[in-house]
């Protein structure tokens, strides 16, 4: 019993407990409330005075924006307006300045009025002395003035013819001498507007090697090696004592470039016996078959030239392992055939053509079978064969005259081919012929009386020949000079041209003691 009632009371006090705490806690909950109502007005307030402040500098900046627009449209209608006043002012002036000419321009045309009615009184005046003077000489000599006229025509008339035929004897003697003016002009510049280096061929070729027991391989067991080197190639292989060389000889280029070109295969790969060097020697020429090919288009681009048969393509590549007088014969077509576009040029002709000519001019000389026409001919003949234009055949027969020229690219390619192959250093003379040519250019000139000394200078192209003052005069040395040229011409074969100057002086010396 009295468990339970303490578990009445127990149960009491919690509830009077629970109770209180509701209570208290109501209270609380309102004081809380008003805290945050208190709070969320001041935030509120805040705010309020945070977006008007944000407003007002809005406001500020709207209007600092607006007030500078506005100054810079009213600097732009300033400057406008000053614009405007400044060219008010020009127009001002101008028209001052227009007004100030027409008055100068009235005042002239005023004047000129007065002048030209003093003029028409003037030739009024003048027509009537000039009838009146008329009719005189008509009374004097009987004639009247048509007839006079006429007779005045006539006497002109021979005057003129006889000054005109004075005139053209002039202007022929002029357009003789300006002629061959103008054509060693355009020589000479022909030939200073090109230049080539010249190459001077052998007929052998030394190959190198990097030690001479090379040399017991390439001769082989009994010069078996040696022998079948020489068959494939058509060269002549002579291995002797020279050091780390190997000579090959023959007078075909094309050949010992293709013995010098196995040989350097065949020692690079090692194996060298017969086979191997059939193999070889038919493989290289095979190589130097397309370089052939290869050189002939490379230099039909070169010079602009279109439309020539493979097989006149291949004779110029040709041309690269032949030499004339030891000047690479490739070489002497490209220079002739670049000479021949500028001549023909400077004439008014077509270059193209002229190019083209020149550079076949001399491919008489590469063909495989080599008959025994001159070169010149046998090139017409090729060129004939091969489609060539017909003013380019007889160009290339008639560049050594072996045939009529017919068209005017013939002169060009002979003076162009003599020109090519008469430079200095283009071709190689022997030492004997070269001496002897100067000794006999000294000796012609030595005979005429009144010498004393020659030289013969500048290899052979300039002769100085000095005369005595007392036994040849001034005028004499002229006749003299072209004496001594005409002998060289008549007796002499030389390159090129030679001049010929006679020098004559005359010494007084004395002695001051």
């Amino acid at each position: 019993m009295e468990t339970a009632i303490w578990i009445i009371i127990a149960v009491g006090a919690a509830i009077v407990g629970y109770l209180i705490a509701l209570i208290l806690s109501k209270k609380n909950a309102r004081s809380s409330a008003k805290v945050i109502i208190e709070e969320a007005r001041m935030e509120a307030s805040v705010l309020k005075e945070k977006q008007l402040l944000k407003a007002k500098e809005e406001e500020f900046k709207i209007i600092s924006e607006a007030e500078k627009t506005a100054n810079q449209k009213l600097q732009k209608i300033q400057a406008n307006e000053n614009r405007a006043r400044q060219k008010e002012l020009q127009l001002n002036q101008q028209q001052g300045e227009l007004a100030r000419r027409k008055n100068e321009l009235d005042a002239r045309q005023s004047n000129i009025e007065l002048q030209e009615q003093a003029i028409v009184e003037k030739n009024n005046d003048a027509d009537k002395l000039l009838r009146n003077v008329r009719e005189e000489l008509e009374k004097i000599s009987g004639l009247s003035a048509e007839e006079a006229k006429e007779r005045l025509v006539e006497g002109l008339k021979d005057e003129a013819k006889s000054e005109a035929a004075g005139y053209i004897n002039d202007i022929m003697d002029e357009a003789r001498l300006t002629a061959s003016k103008e054509a060693k002009k355009i020589v000479v510049q022909s030939i200073q507007r090109l230049a080539t280096e010249a190459a001077v061929e052998n007929s052998v070729t030394v190959f190198h090697i990097d030690n001479d027991e090379i040399k017991g391989r390439i001769i082989g067991r009994e010069g078996r090696n040696i022998r079948a080197l020489e068959a494939a190639t058509g060269v002549e292989i002579i291995v002797d004592d020279t050091p780390e060389a190997i000579v090959l000889s023959g007078f075909d280029p094309v050949r010992r470039e293709i013995a010098r070109l196995a040989l350097h295969q065949l020692v690079v790969d090692g194996r060298i016996h017969p086979a191997r060097i059939e193999e070889v020697v038919a493989k290289v020429k095979k190589q130097v078959e397309e370089e052939i090919i290869e050189t002939g288009k490379r230099t039909a681009i070169d010079l602009g030239i279109h439309g020539l048969h493979p097989e006149l393509i291949r004779m110029v590549g040709k041309m690269k392992y032949r030499s004339s007088y030891g000047q690479n014969l490739l070489q002497h077509s490209r220079e002739t055939a670049n000479l021949c576009a500028i001549m023909a040029s400077e004439l008014g002709l077509n270059p193209k053509k002229a190019r083209r000519a020149g550079l076949l001019h001399d491919i008489g000389k590469v063909p495989d079978d080599e008959p025994e026409l001159p070169h010149a001919l046998l090139g017409m003949t090729l060129a004939e064969k091969f489609k060539e234009k017909p003013d380019i055949c007889n160009a290339i027969g008639a560049h050594h005259e072996e045939v009529e020229q017919t068209s005017l690219l013939a002169p060009i390619v002979q003076v162009c081919d003599a020109i090519s192959g008469a430079r200095p250093g283009a071709r190689r003379e022997i030492v004997e012929a070269y001496i002897k040519r100067l000794n006999d250019l000294e000796q012609i000139a030595l005979s005429y009386p009144g010498v004393l000394k020659t030289y013969a200078v500048q290899a052979g192209r300039e002769l100085r020949v000095i005369v005595g003052a007392e036994r040849i005069s001034d005028e004499e040395t002229e006749k003299l000079s072209s004496e001594i040229a005409k002998k060289i011409q008549d007796e002499m074969t030389y390159p090129g041209q030679v001049k010929i100057t006679v020098i004559r002086e005359t010494r007084s010396v004395a002695f001051a003691k």
